[in-house]
């Protein structure tokens, strides 16, 4: 069974919660946080993500190798697609860590399997992308339109992802009145990491989200994901509205 990225994970939330406690400079209930995933994870899935985030609050070196390389192994455990896009930032952070601690002939091997891991995404889908506009099958997205999240910004890239949620988020977010749409598309060309959200809180690209700057090709429609309420809808503005960082184009 494949292992799909959710917001509403008990560790996932937890991960959060102790990233925002990071962000005002916290630590030690973010620490608390992140153990807590640790010891609530039940399976190799939560497990990878919270030894993740415990390395990277670690000050010793061989602390930060250990929760390293067993978020790895878990990782591996897991063998999907949903995360095997951490691999080649799991390999290049244990490979740091070896550096620092003088092991060169074990730092060298693990960057080099952090290079094999960095190729375009080996995704198969089915991938979906989130619209309010009214198309039908064999229409065409196409790269050029104004960001949902920034509208003095015209998009370089058309966005989608292989998980469906994420698809009816953007749906939510998009410009329009009419119906919150998830169609399923196929890309027509080359597509690559979405890098505004690759590795900036999870390892990896966790919620498979990808660009392209060739079209995608409408093939169907998808009409189960699970919708946000309106609460849930204005935590998610408030958010953006606080962020400051940028979205790479």
């Amino acid at each position: 069974m494949s292992i799909k990225f959710d917001p509403n994970n008990v560790v996932v939330k937890l991960c959060v919660m102790g990233m925002s406690f990071e962000d005002i400079g916290n630590l030690e209930e973010a620490s608390t946080m992140f153990y807590q995933a640790w010891n609530d994870a039940t399976d190799d899935y939560g497990k990878f993500i919270a030894a993740y985030h415990l390395a990277r609050q670690q000050k010793n070196i061989s602390d930060k190798l250990k929760w390293m390389e067993t978020s790895l192994q878990c990782a591996l455990n897991i063998n999907d697609d949903n995360v095997t896009s951490a691999y080649s930032t799991l390999y290049a952070n244990i490979s740091e860590c070896y550096e620092k601690l003088c092991d060169f002939d074990n730092a060298k091997r693990n960057y080099e399997l952090s290079e094999l891991y960095k190729g375009p995404p080996s995704d198969k889908g089915p991938f979906y992308h989130g619209t309010k506009a009214d198309l039908k099958v064999g229409d065409l997205l196409t790269a050029g339109g104004i960001s949902n999240y920034k509208p003095e910004l015209q998009m370089n890239h058309i966005y989608f992802t292989a998980n469906t949620n994420a698809a009816g988020l953007a749906a939510a977010f998009a410009k329009g009145e009419g119906l919150e749409r998830v169609y399923i598309i196929e890309p027509t060309g080359e597509f690559e990491n979405d890098p505004n959200v690759t590795d900036k809180k999870f390892p990896g690209n966790l919620t498979r989200s990808y660009r392209s700057e060739e079209p995608l090709k409408i093939i169907g429609e998808e009409t189960e994901w699970t919708k946000l309420t309106t609460t849930e809808l204005s935590k998610w503005r408030e958010n953006l509205a606080k962020s400051k960082s940028e979205i790479i184009n």
